[in-house]
This record gives structure tokens, sequence and C-alpha cells, in this order.
């Protein structure tokens, strides 16, 4: 994952969590990110199953990627497994892979799920899934 040139995570260690009608997330441990480019950013939000999360800008040099990580301080019972990781919006970084292949943006501004070529959908966020 990079920013402004400058790459914020590469590692083998992420946890690839599947969530309903939604392409993978990657959790990433906060000791393989570069968290020194992390700020945090306003608000939360909850998720009935994992709890509260925090948000984090990205900066590096002049480029400020808003909103484009987050993370659960203390995820409820059932995903202690994410604590102490990072997950990041593919769609608001300057270029996101798995592997060696680019990932595409999940739909919506919501949703943070990664897209390869062997992810297929429909999934929540894209036209008509509203009501899903």
């Amino acid at each position: 994952m990079i920013v402004n040139g400058v790459t914020i995570v590469d590692t083998r260690h992420a946890k690839r969590v599947l969530e309903t009608s939604s392409p993978p997330v990657f959790y990433v441990p906060a000791s393989e990110v570069a968290v020194a480019h992390l700020r945090p950013a306003r608000g939360t939000t909850f998720c009935e199953w994992k709890g509260t999360a925090a948000y984090f800008d990205i900066a590096v040099g002049d480029r400020t990627a808003r909103r484009a990580a987050w993370s659960y301080a203390e995820p409820s019972p059932g995903y202690e497994a994410i604590g102490g990781h990072i997950a990041f919006y593919p769609g608001r970084v300057d270029e996101c892979f798995l592997d060696d292949e680019p990932v595409r943006p999940q739909a919506g501004d919501y949703y943070g799920g990664w897209v390869t070529h062997d992810i297929v959908g429909p999934f929540k966020g894209e036209r008509g899934t509203e009501g899903w």
C-alpha cells in the first residue's frame, strides 16, 4: 500500500476477514504498518459484531489520505484476533496490491473491501444494494 510514493504496508501477515455480501478486508498487524504516517481522524463507527472502530488519516509529505485506515482497539468478544491490527480502504490510497495484483476498491464510500480478479460480486455498496 502506497501513499505519495511511500510504502505504508508491505506484509505477509495480514488477517483476511470476510463480511456478509462484501469482498475481503485485510487487517494488518500494527507492528508492520508505517504508523508514523497515521494520524487519528475524527469520529468513530459502531459495528454490531466487531465493536467501535477508530479511523486514521495517512499523511505523507503534502498528501493526506483522509480516513484511509481504521482499527478496533477493543474488539467485541469473538473478534479479538483483529485487535492490534489496522485495516485500509484501497480506494483512499494511491496504490494497493494483494501480492502483485492491483486491488480495486469495493464500491461505495463506506465499505473497505478489496476486489481482485478472483473475487466476484455483487457486493454491498454497488448500485441497487442499499436494501441488503
